[in-house]
């Protein structure tokens, strides 16, 4: 048969790459910039737009969606290609992807920083952001897709399944995650509330982290470590097991992340015992990788590829055995909230897919240009430096954790709590984060030291920009053998029975939490925000405090008396039927707020946004000074009102039109508290709408409490 000549496209891989690099190294600065915020209030600079709460989330889609993902799609396009015996199925394709992926990362810089956000872990952008990412990822499946059915082999290598399965199940848990009713351009409000709200956020959240951040990993595992070993992939029936059990497993284990939560116990305990059975399929991938290198262990001493991917591998295996662990109830009350989930994450993030991505980049741009790499040894010092990164930064985090969750819980023999002050084990803490940014730093050292390296090699050769190929044409023939050999000729069947496969957690898990009410039980005394409140608590949405201060009091004893001692409440799951989105947070740096409102009167809110430190000695946290001088935009409030009652807020028809007025009753009620202490302030002011919104948290459960009393 004659071979066809056809040439593989490098020019998108490389600009991919590239974008990866750049957007890497401003992701990890923004990333150490947080860090040293942690201990170091000053880094706020004072400015409305670098505050933690806003960069943090700038941070984690620069490294999420920026460095990693432009890293996958490079990555993906370059063994697809290959894998294949196919040119991408469209240039133009790829290159609107490529540009469209660019302008919502853009997209993503400007208004994070803004204070537009959704709060929502690692969907916070807003919905015009959200249809782009849609269509963009559509672009990309078309491409892809269309890249497999025009093949010239026959049969679907393993990489080729994770990569359909990333696909697959990516869009539906993005447009599942971000049904959202606007109120204009730059806000929106979740479709759904409390509860509801958390648990399809947290099967989005967790696997955004298994299908972004793992599936396409492991297949750019499968096909790069093998290249990079000179060795097959150790079991082809493993990774059968390998990969059909993780994706139909992993889409149950959202739950995990919302243990002690007001979620239904049977959802919390599916969650559970799907996170431990994903021990076994997720360890099976790490095996089948590292023994990948049977036979290859010497050149793993010498070869800095092999260095980065052993280690990234290895983080997988540990992360991946650490997620289940803390799917435990016994250990998440130790290790939830806390310093140690940091660890967790950033073991997955800095080692799998940071270390896989430098591995890559160091295999793939010799090749590309056609030289070998400018300098091993500055590679090896990348790794060393790197790897030290990842141990000063996780190993105080743990520490920091596990101290945290000790002082948060100890009583004196009296039955008291000994550290009552949230400060204290705050302040208990900073050594540890200030190691936390050394880490940070030395990690991104070694990034830097890896640009450097790659870009001489770059300089030192040419850009082999369509790099030629040959291959017989596929020839439609029945397929024999065993029955996922069959299968892998049939890519519309298997993405087909893929997403069967990642369907069905999701249902089982959300159906009966949506229609059946007695999994949300309602509260009687819970009413909707009023105007005035409303307004505050999109500035605290706006101003990331989320980020900082959880809003979810667990049937802790610890937690009940620090947080609520007087009314002895923990949080009720009726308490949040209003509330689009949920706010519960998944990081204690500051205290629970749930039962916050009437602890403390206006004027110390007033001080402590203005000066937190000369309100609680020793405090991180940073001044809004903004707040008082901003007036909240009065012409938004109907817009609002409309918007939440379209998704089930029973505010009455017409309420828009005498809102503002209420508005106002109620913030001058709190101008004239601030005016018996010698404060002058604007109704209007932001600073009046945030008091308002923090004074009534909790007070909707203790009404019903003084009725009950009645």
């Amino acid at each position: 048969m004659e071979l066809e000549k056809f040439s593989y496209d490098n020019k998108i891989v490389k600009a991919f790459m590239i974008a990866s690099v750049i957007f890497g190294l401003v992701g990890m600065l923004v990333g150490l910039t947080a860090a040293i915020q942690l201990f170091y209030p000053v880094f706020n600079f004072d400015l409305q737009y670098t505050t933690f709460g806003r960069i943090r989330p700038l941070h984690t889609n620069a490294i999420i969606f920026a460095f990693v993902g432009n890293a996958m799609f490079g990555a993906v396009y370059y063994s697809m290609q290959r894998l294949l015996k196919a040119r991408m199925f469209n240039d133009t394709l790829s290159w609107i992807h490529f540009w469209g992926w660019q302008l919502i990362i853009v997209a993503a810089a400007i208004s994070l920083p803004l204070g537009m956000t959704t709060s929502k872990e690692y969907a916070e952008l807003e919905w015009p952001i959200d249809i782009a990412i849609t269509l963009v990822w559509v672009v990309f499946g078309i491409n892809m897709l269309g890249t497999i059915i025009k093949r010239r082999e026959k049969h679907m290598y393993v990489a080729i399944w994770f990569y359909i399965a990333t696909f697959v199940t990516v869009a539906v848990l993005h447009i599942v995650n971000s049904f959202e009713m606007p109120v204009n351009l730059f806000k929106s409000y979740s479709w759904y509330a409390g509860v509801q709200d958390a648990l399809v956020q947290w099967w989005y959240g967790h696997n955004a982290v298994a299908f972004f951040l793992t599936t396409p990993y492991l297949g750019m595992m499968y096909y790069f470590l093998p290249k990079a070993a000179n060795r097959p992939v150790y079991s082809y029936r493993l990774s059968i097991v390998h990969f059909w059990t993780l994706i139909f497993i992993y889409i149950w284990a959202g739950p995990h992340h919302l243990l002690y939560s007001t979620l239904p116990d049977w959802a919390q305990s599916l969650g559970t015992v799907f996170s431990i059975m994903l021990i076994a399929p997720s360890w099976g991938g790490m095996l089948n990788g590292l023994f990948t290198l049977r036979g290859a262990w010497d050149r793993v001493r010498e070869d800095p590829v092999l260095k980065f991917m052993v280690v990234a591998v290895t983080a997988y295996g540990m992360a991946t055995l650490e997620g289940p662990l803390l799917s435990l109830k016994n250990v998440n009350a130790i290790a939830h909230f806390t310093d140690w989930i940091v660890a967790h994450v950033h073991v997955g993030g800095l080692g799998w897919n940071g270390f896989l991505i430098f591995g890559i980049l160091y295999w793939l741009i010799p090749r590309m240009w056609g030289v070998p790499l400018f300098s091993k040894n500055l590679a090896n010092v990348h790794f060393w430096i790197g790897t030290l990164g990842i141990i000063f930064y996780a190993l105080p985090m743990y520490i920091s954790g596990v101290v945290q969750s000790l002082m948060w819980k100890e009583f004196n023999p009296e039955g008291f709590l000994v550290y009552k002050n949230f400060l204290e084990t705050t302040v208990q803490i900073l050594p540890m984060h200030m190691l936390r940014a050394i880490g940070g730093a030395l990690y991104l050292t070694g990034a830097i030291v890896m640009v450097y390296n790659l870009v001489k090699t770059a300089y030192s050769g040419k850009f082999i920009a369509n790099e030629e190929a040959e291959a017989a044409p596929l020839v439609k023939t029945e397929v024999t053998g065993s029955w996922h050999h069959v299968l892998e000729s049939k890519p519309i069947l298997f993405t087909v029975l893929t997403l069967i496969a990642i369907s069905i957690g999701g249902i089982v898990q959300m159906v009966p939490t949506f229609l059946i009410k007695s999994n949300v039980p309602t509260i009687a005394s819970v009413k909707p925000y009023t105007p005035l409140e409303l307004h505050g608590r999109d500035i605290y949405i706006r101003e990331g405090c989320v980020g900082c201060h959880s809003q979810l009091v667990r049937p802790f004893r610890s937690e009940v008396e620090r947080y609520d001692p007087l009314g002895g409440e923990y949080s009720k799951s009726g308490e949040y039927v209003y509330d689009h989105p949920f706010l519960w947070g998944s990081k204690r740096t500051g205290p629970d707020l749930h039962r916050l409102g009437g602890k403390y009167s206006d004027i110390w809110h007033y001080n402590h946004m203005l000066a937190p430190d000369a309100v609680s000695s020793g405090s991180i946290m940073p001044a809004y000074p903004w707040l008082f001088t901003q007036r909240i935009d009065l012409g938004q409030t109907a817009l609002k009102i409309k918007a939440l009652r379209k998704i089930g807020v029973p505010y009455e028809e017409g309420y828009e039109a005498i809102a503002n007025e209420e508005l106002m009753i109620q913030a001058r009620r709190i101008v004239s508290n601030l005016e018996l202490e010698g404060i002058e302030v604007a109704p209007e002011t932001e600073i009046v709408a945030m008091i308002a919104y923090l004074q009534r948290l909790g007070k909707d459960i203790k009404a019903s409490k003084t009725a009950s009393n009645k």
